[in-house]
């Protein structure tokens, strides 16, 4: 039997790269340099290291990265006063709160003292509600589940197919999900109270898992030609791996995003894409 087709985020990434670089450039000449702020909250190093990750990139296409550290042990009010100021900030085009913060702290108390036209991480109240209200015209789209659907979409249209989404969390399923209805998907949503899994999956042309468990979907969830999007990341001993248990999958799908090097290249360049609309949309599209 043919192993399934490997999604790999990098090379969509590549080419959506170029195209924010020549639009930071035209911004720089016209007096715009595109600034992102990056709030720390936490002590933990692999945090740090991410934010890091995406000074590099962002050096890499002639953005501005700000690392704003936040001391977890100020407390909640210094924390939400930290991102508000940067949100406040003029200079200031595009907010990002990197997780998780340090115990105690409420990252969601802390999203919603964002400017929702600088939400680069499309995790706002107001930008969820007007995804699930069909007008993302005018959100700033979460890039992981963006990511998710652009990597489905290179297989096939996704207009009239059956998917499965397991994982109802707010970074990923709670836009995913209407964000697929928008494209016209029939949808089925799964969770940690799901009874069957393999039941709800069957039906389904295409499988989405966030749930933040390594290897939750198996092979013997999956059925023969389904195309399957891991947007699971989990530290297994000195592994990185997805929820879905990629051995035993990769002989029945069709297609699948491996973990590392699928879903993962593509969402930090979706980030860097959403601050460009997000300056368009505090400029009114005349950056």
């Amino acid at each position: 039997m043919a192993q399934a087709q490997l999604l790999r985020g990098g090379p969509i990434a590549e080419a959506i790269r170029a195209e924010i670089a020549a639009e930071t450039a035209r911004l720089r000449e016209h007096g715009l340099p595109p600034r992102l702020a990056v709030a720390v909250a936490s002590d933990d190093a692999a945090v740090l290291k991410y934010a890091e990750a995406k000074g590099r990139t962002a050096a890499k296409l002639g953005i501005d990265l700000e690392l704003a550290h936040v001391d977890p042990a100020a407390g909640q009010a210094a924390f939400e006063e930290r991102v508000a100021a940067l949100s406040r900030d003029p200079a200031v085009h595009g907010v990002l709160l990197e997780l998780p913060v340090g115990a105690g702290l409420d990252a969601a108390e802390a999203i919603g003292c964002i400017d929702p036209r600088k939400d680069v991480d499309g995790l706002t109240p107001l930008n969820l509600g007007l995804i699930a209200a069909g007008v993302e015209g005018q959100a700033l789209l979460p890039a992981t589940p963006a990511a998710c659907i652009e990597l489905a979409q290179t297989v096939g249209p996704l207009a009239g197919r059956r998917a499965t989404v397991v994982g109802r969390g707010r970074s990923v399923g709670r836009a995913l999900i209407p964000m697929l209805i928008n494209r016209d998907v029939t949808v089925t949503v799964c969770h940690t109270k799901t009874p069957d899994l393999a039941a709800a999956i069957a039906p389904a042309d295409l499988v989405f898992v966030a749930a933040g468990r390594a290897g939750l979907i198996t092979g013997d969830h999956i059925r023969p030609g389904q195309v399957v999007v891991d947007a699971g990341i989990n530290v297994v001993g000195e592994r990185v791996v997805g929820d879905v248990d990629q051995d035993s999958v990769l002989p029945k799908a069709a297609a699948l995003t491996p973990v590392p090097g699928g879903v993962g290249p593509l969402t930090t360049t979706l980030l860097f894409r959403n601050l460009l609309r997000a300056i368009a949309l505090q400029t009114g599209g005349h950056g």
